[in-house]
């Protein structure tokens, strides 16, 4: 085969090799367009992605009956201290003052010792005196609810319910002494939420 003949056919290859990859190559801006196109779609598929995800998020009733029932329990809780403390300081009122105990504590026998042991108990500082009984429930609500200001706002409704509960166990109006101590526990409540309320107005005024 003579020179000319090789140069011959290497022109004939490089014309062709040139014609296959102009035909099968993309162009610089065909190649753009082209990773342009497919970003989109990428993207709008990720975007679909999270829409999905974000519709997954539902909420755990299992857990909300969970809390609820707790906090009911809590509140039932402590409506029966509130019914045996007031009920107790009740007996102990009718009992110092000599009266003819009825209902629950109907034919208890009440010696001297028992009716001074009474006595001392509704005294001032004594166990079911107003001080002390409204203290003691207080410190109950304040145990239950963690001293979160919105649960002692449902403690102080138990409060209520427990008291009403005593009152129609008692089957009559409960002695001065009960109605003395549900005013205290009310004043409780009531600087509690005052002193919290301060707190928060404080809190506040530095933020800004």
């Amino acid at each position: 085969m003579g020179i000319n003949e090789i140069n011959e056919n290497t022109s004939v290859y490089n014309a062709n090799y040139k014609s296959a990859c102009t035909s099968t190559m993309p162009s610089e801006k065909e190649s753009d367009q082209k990773y342009s196109e497919e970003t989109a779609v990428i993207y709008e598929k990720n975007a679909s992605a999270n829409r999905e995800q974000k519709a997954t998020y539902k909420v755990d009733q299992k857990q909300i009956d969970r809390l609820k029932a707790d906090a009911d329990s809590r509140k039932k809780q402590l409506q029966d201290i509130v019914d045996k403390l007031i009920t107790k300081q009740g007996q102990a009122f009718d009992i110092t003052n000599g009266k003819n105990l009825k209902n629950l504590y109907a034919g208890l026998k009440v010696d001297a010792k028992t009716r001074a042991q009474a006595q001392a108990d509704i005294a001032e500082d004594g166990y079911y005196g107003v001080k002390q009984t409204s203290q003691r429930i207080f410190d109950f609500a304040m145990a239950l609810s963690g001293g979160d200001p919105d649960k002692m706002e449902e403690m102080r409704s138990a409060f209520e319910k427990g008291f009403k509960k005593a009152t129609h166990s008692w089957g009559d109006k409960l002695p001065g002494i009960c109605h003395e101590t549900y005013d205290a526990v009310q004043s409780l409540f009531d600087d509690y939420k005052n002193r919290q309320k301060k707190a928060s107005e404080e809190v506040n005024d530095n933020l800004n």
